[in-house]
């Protein structure tokens, strides 16, 4: 297991460190100069020249990049160009909005995706079975902002039980906080649940056809000790990889999310400092957006390794 978590270890650190050096070259080759952006289209050239030198904008490319990352992995993320604050100062207030909201949508999702894949695979050609998977064959077609739209319109203005954006912050209290961001985690939620569900039912089906399944059976066990016991947990390797997977498009859901429920969060914020050309927090902020869907992918690929003993055994074999 130690060999297998070390190799993966590698593996993703390597991975993080092609991601900085392509987000640093997209922000290269992007039109625009964020000290333009600064001064307005009616700058001095001196006062340009001066600022672009002061934001390090003069030096080679890969002296930047250089710059850049040592600072980065020293924790110094640098000064936003636009909001004239630390950007780590910037991030972690963005982060008390969307980092409840994607861990709220995960609990939502997997809530939702596990027991409904396990019971559809158990009556598998059913009514339930043809319900679970119509449903989710119709969250898989539907956007998440038009699920965030149609939740607007039913719970905020027919109904009237919740504001339709906007976010009290946590100052105010944790239940009015967690409430605003109820319905854009929902939004978030369903697209992902309906994936991890056909998933999990497909898993579940896969499994239940096994020798082991069968010999479990002949013993006597009831079927449901068979199906929790023995068939879920062999199971929950794809789900797994699945909710691995989902947790980058949970991050790029933020973004629309974010926006069409006017939240302070991390998505909002790439947004408005891509329209800003505020380079300094675009880069910064994907970097960890990156290094956080990796860290997630090495935990799921350990608990993938803890469901599936080969994964153990092909680890300790490097």
């Amino acid at each position: 297991m130690l060999a297998f978590a070390v190799r993966r270890l590698t593996a993703l650190a390597a991975t993080l460190a092609v991601a900085a050096l392509v987000v640093f070259m997209v922000m290269e080759v992007l039109p625009g100069d964020p000290a333009e952006v600064m001064l307005g289209l009616n700058a001095q050239p001196d006062t340009l020249a001066a600022l672009r030198a002061q934001m390090g904008l003069d030096r080679p490319v890969p002296e930047r990049f250089l710059v850049w990352i040592l600072a980065f992995l020293s924790g110094d993320l640098g000064i936003s160009y636009t909001y004239d604050v630390p950007v780590a100062e910037l991030i972690g207030e963005r982060m008390e909005v969307t980092l409840p909201l994607a861990l709220m949508a995960i609990l939502f999702s997997t809530a939702i995706a596990l027991p409904c894949g396990v019971l559809a695979a158990r009556f598998r050609g059913g009514f339930a079975d043809t319900f679970i998977m119509g449903a989710a064959q119709l969250g898989v077609a539907v956007p998440n902002f038009w699920f965030a739209i149609l939740l607007i319109l039913l719970f905020a203005v027919t109904l009237g039980w919740t504001s339709a954006g906007g976010f009290p912050g946590f100052e105010d209290g944790i239940l009015p906080a967690l409430g605003a961001l109820l319905l854009p985690a929902v939004a978030l939620a369903l697209p992902q649940a309906a994936i991890l569900a056909r998933v999990t039912r497909s898993s579940v089906v896969e499994v239940m056809g096994e020798d082991y399944i069968r010999t479990a059976r002949a013993k006597g066990l009831s079927g449901r000790t068979v199906l929790w016991r023995h068939a879920v947990r062999n199971a929950l390797a794809a789900p797994l990889t699945i909710m691995g997977l989902q947790f980058s498009f949970l991050l790029a859901g933020t973004v629309i999310i974010e926006n069409v429920f006017y939240l302070p969060g991390l998505g909002r914020l790439i947004f408005q400092a891509i329209a800003q050309r505020d380079l300094i927090v675009v880069k910064d902020v994907v970097v960890l957006l990156v290094a956080l869907v990796i860290t997630v992918n090495f935990v799921v690929d350990l608990l993938y390794a803890w469901t599936d003993p080969r994964l153990r055994k092909a680890g300790s074999d490097v």
